[in-house]
């Protein structure tokens, strides 16, 4: 069964009970593998550091893996001793695209057959929809590498948007969901939703934001 944390800002303190129930096991004994690697085109990577304080503050073990200097062979290797894949932020089209050069867009479906959870956070969330084109919405990414395929991981059926604030992007938002015909939801940065096998479920606190008909599946 597939197990997937898709949130916008990692394991926040509203949404840390559902990770850890997911992992189902202590965190001293496990071993992230943590992709930084949407950060590169960023300017201000500092928040880079903040999902790395999130792993630590629970204990877990972690390496670093950037998927720029990767290959679909040194990748398997890899991440087959992990527990959690943690793909972090940044821009979402350079993301995608070193994903597909490096092969990782080609293990994960295997990777997570064998068990591995995978969280994503913010950008990390956003290519495991069918499309990324929630990242053009609200003028969140450049498409820095001019990417014309925004095909992506298709892992769930519907569309997540990051880091929601109504009074800044409601307006952004519609124009966005009434772009695309897919399921839609606009998690705030204290939400994700978590995925288990064919059921997914939003937690964390505050109003939940569907849009397009999109409904948890329990």
């Amino acid at each position: 069964m597939r197990k997937m944390f898709l949130s916008s800002a990692g394991i926040v303190p509203e949404t840390k009970k559902y990770f850890l129930e997911l992992l189902g096991k202590d965190p001293k004994d496990t071993l992230v593998v943590f992709i930084p690697t949407a950060a590169g085109p960023e300017k201000d990577k500092s928040y880079v550091q903040w999902t790395i304080d999130q792993i630590e503050e629970l204990g877990m073990k972690s390496e670093t893996v950037d998927l720029v200097d990767e290959n679909e062979k040194s990748l398997e290797n890899k991440l087959s001793k992990c527990d959690v894949i943690i793909m972090n932020g940044g821009n979402t089209f350079y993301l995608l695209d070193q994903m597909r050069k490096s092969g990782f867009n080609k293990i994960i479906y295997k990777l997570l057959d064998e068990g591995k959870i995978y969280l994503g956070v913010s950008a990390g969330s956003y290519v495991t929809c069918p499309t990324i084109e929630a990242a053009t919405w609200k003028n969140a990414d450049t498409n820095v590498v001019n990417l014309k395929d925004l095909t992506g991981l298709n892992l769930v059926p519907f569309i997540i948007s990051a880091h929601y604030d109504r009074e800044k992007y409601y307006q952004a938002l519609l124009g966005g969901v009434n772009s695309i015909k897919l399921p839609v939801v606009a998690l705030t940065d204290k939400q994700a939703v978590l995925v288990e096998g064919d059921n997914y479920k939003v937690v964390g606190e505050g109003e939940r934001n569907f849009f397009n008909g999109f409904k948890e599946v329990l």
